[in-house]
């Protein structure tokens, strides 16, 4: 039994960090640097961040961003994402935390390398009345609909099942918009009824759609090739992502909440046990928070100290 249980917590790590031996070499460099960064403890954003919320989020925004058929055709055409998905979560995962935890050097330096690797990811996709569009993962709309959709998941998934956040969810919208601005885009929004009607105008536009591809990135989404321990887990969490999404995504994403004939599957409360489980699999705090507070504290940040 202890030894399923120490191979359950190596695979957990494996998939997050990309590594089950120790935490990775560049969340330990976020010591580094010589200022204090874009967010400190206490803010809207290290609440998020820092919770255990993003795992459901992470979903969430994988299944919003497949809507976007230029978004999608640049992971299809662009990505290794079938042969390869556990980098590419870890890759985002780093750069997440980077802007979240690390100096704004690290921070830019961080999102000036996801920019050049999106560099070659372009091409072309039909939009729904038929004309021919083309596409780039660093044109400033479609890194606008990554962002919004990002922000959106993440803001949702916390509220549903994490606790209150500091400055309320408008400060996270407004604090994470740094993040925005350092991979292009322009004048993202800042608060909450911002971004919820900057969805709707994708929606209402009919710049959203569903197709063949959007089916096959979906059932990939639900059966990703994980480890057996950890695909318990996974299922309930996948289902507490669907939880959060809108009727109309959940539609057009071909989802529905879980239910047992006429009766709802007990979600939220299932989810927060699955979360509670991988916070003590995990500890409570990232070693890329830990560095963090470390740096803070040889600068002086009175800060650092915040729980």
């Amino acid at each position: 039994m202890r030894n399923v249980l120490r191979i359950w917590q190596d695979e957990l790590r494996k998939t997050f960090s990309g590594k089950a031996d120790g935490p990775p070499e560049w969340s330990l460099r976020l010591a580094e640097g010589n200022d204090a960064g874009y967010h400190l403890p206490g803010s809207a954003v290290w609440a998020v961040h820092g919770s255990m919320t993003p795992i459901v989020a992470g979903i969430r925004a994988l299944l919003m961003q497949s809507l976007h058929p230029g978004a999608l055709a640049g992971v299809h055409e662009h990505s290794n994402f079938r042969e390869d998905p556990l980098r590419r979560l870890a890759n985002t995962i780093r750069w997440i935390f980077t802007v979240t935890y690390g100096s704004k050097a690290a921070a830019e330096d961080s999102s000036e390398r996801v920019r050049h690797l999106h560099v070659p990811v372009q091409g072309t996709y039909r939009d729904n009345a038929g004309g021919l569009r083309t596409y780039s993962a660093n044109d400033p709309g479609l890194a606008r609909w990554i962002h919004v959709a990002f922000t959106d998941a993440f803001l949702t998934a916390h509220k549903v099942y994490g606790r209150p956040i500091p400055g309320g969810p408008d400060a996270y919208v407004r604090e994470w918009a740094q993040a925005g601005r350092l991979m292009g885009v322009e004048d993202p929004p800042l608060t909450e009824a911002e971004m919820r009607n900057e969805l709707d105008r994708w929606y209402a536009q009919d710049q959203l759609r569903t197709d063949e591809r959007v089916a096959e990135t979906v059932q990939f989404i639900r059966n990703p090739p994980l480890h057996p321990l950890l695909r318990p887990g996974y299922r309930v969490l996948f289902a507490s992502a669907v939880y959060t999404l809108e009727p109309r995504y959940r539609s057009m994403l071909g989802l529905s909440v879980p239910r047992l004939g006429p009766f709802p599957l007990p979600v939220r409360a299932a989810t927060k046990a699955v979360l509670g489980v991988v916070r003590l699999a995990l500890g409570r705090r990232r070693p890329s928070e830990n560095a963090a507070r470390e740096r803070l504290r040889r600068l002086g940040e009175p800060s650092a100290g915040l729980a």
